[in-house]
């Protein structure tokens, strides 16, 4: 099987395709068949992984995989949430959006730090499939006082697993992805399809 991943987030392919490793699914991002990110416009983490899979479907011609995700804090009414990516104005800046959300929980005690990485996937056959498959992920944990760990991408060096007690990024990646919002999305995705769903 052939698809088309909907994001040009490197960290994202390389954690799917780490996922997926056993299925036999050929992962081809989208920014290698010359097709560019899609405009979020959605409310909503389904809606915004419809909008990704759909355009990704249209313009490659292959089923489409589409992830959207992001980190929710409740001390900050679920922010950074559907804008994790440009919370700090630029898409993809994660220093700045990491910067901004710890000047922004400056004064918020560890023990009101609660948060949680959230992962839809959506996965369609054709743009105009009538019956995406959809599944989604929670990693419950708690945003770190300064960042720790070299592994990972985005939040991960600020956001601490609270079983593990380590930050996402000092997880090894199959650690991470065993317990990961990505991790249990694409296992719930894959339970699936096994069952012909």
């Amino acid at each position: 099987m052939k698809w088309v991943l909907a994001s040009s987030n490197a960290g994202k392919l390389e954690e799917i395709r780490a996922i997926l490793a056993d299925a036999g699914i050929e992962l081809v991002a989208q920014s290698a068949l010359g097709i560019d990110d899609a405009e979020e416009t959605g409310a909503t983490f389904v809606e915004n992984a419809l909008i990704k899979a759909r355009h990704a479907a249209r313009l490659s011609g292959l089923p489409a995989l589409a992830d959207d995700s992001g980190l929710c804090v409740a001390a900050l009414g679920g922010a950074p949430g559907l804008r994790s990516a440009r919370y700090a104005g630029r898409h993809g800046d994660s220093a700045a959006n990491i910067a901004h959300l710890l000047d922004a929980l400056r004064e918020v005690p560890p023990e009101r730090r609660a948060a949680h990485f959230h992962c839809t996937i959506v996965l369609l056959n054709a743009p105009d499939d009538p019956a995406p498959l959809i599944a989604e992920g929670r990693w419950h944990g708690s945003i770190l006082a300064a960042p720790r760990g070299s592994g990972g991408h985005g939040y991960d060096p600020v956001f601490l697993d609270r079983v593990s007690g380590l930050s996402a990024a000092e997880l090894a990646p199959a650690a991470k992805n065993a317990v990961s919002h990505r991790g249990q999305a694409l296992a719930q995705l894959c339970q699936a399809l096994a069952s012909g769903a």
